[in-house]
């Protein structure tokens, strides 16, 4: 028997998180849903579940999981008290300081993007569509507003890749075998 009771993988809360959130926010930019959804959503399971998902990846001595979970929990919990503090006249953030905000986890998610490469192809692929979404988002929040439904596609296509990853992890212990494959590493 071995001394290492069999664990859960934290990813799985992480990409449900990520991407039910990213879903619904470009549901919002699209024009189809209010921002209540979101910003509940935002705070409880793209913010606070992915926190709580990238300390137990951190367990599992997985530092681009670690990395990815609690910082993009951190990004929904932030992007939801800017909201919050904008609704409420606490102080206003102008569509200039959000375009910063954008930039600086466009950067971010550049170097995730990078390590994502050699992961495997989805991903490559969920990083690439998240990190072309930022670009475009970056220049809708600098005046080329015209892009944001074209940024919301992108961020969808995201936002599945993500639950596509989390269901193959599912899959792959329900079923006992590899269902969804999830592709070689872009880059070795």
């Amino acid at each position: 028997m071995s001394s290492q009771e069999p664990t859960g993988n934290p990813a799985v809360v992480g990409l449900a998180g990520f991407g039910l959130t990213t879903l619904l926010l470009q549901f919002h930019n699209l024009g189809w849903c209010g921002i209540g959804p979101i910003v509940a959503l935002g705070l409880i399971f793209g913010g606070l579940a992915q926190l709580i998902a990238g300390y137990l990846e951190f367990k599992c001595n997985n530092n681009f999981g670690f990395s990815a979970f609690c910082s993009y929990g951190a990004f929904w919990i932030s992007l939801c008290v800017i909201l919050l503090l904008n609704n409420y006249g606490v102080y206003k953030s102008s569509e200039t300081d959000i375009g910063f905000f954008m930039v600086g986890w466009t950067l971010y998610t550049f170097i995730m993007w990078i390590a994502s490469l050699r992961v495997h192809g989805a991903m490559a692929l969920t990083f690439t569509t998240l990190l072309a979404g930022f670009i475009l988002l970056d220049l809708v929040f600098f005046g080329y507003g015209g892009l944001k439904p074209l940024a919301a596609w992108v961020l969808i296509v995201c936002a599945l890749t993500a639950w596509y990853m989390m269901a193959h992890v599912i899959f792959n212990q329900v079923y006992g075998r590899n269902i969804l494959p999830v592709g070689k590493p872009w880059v070795n």
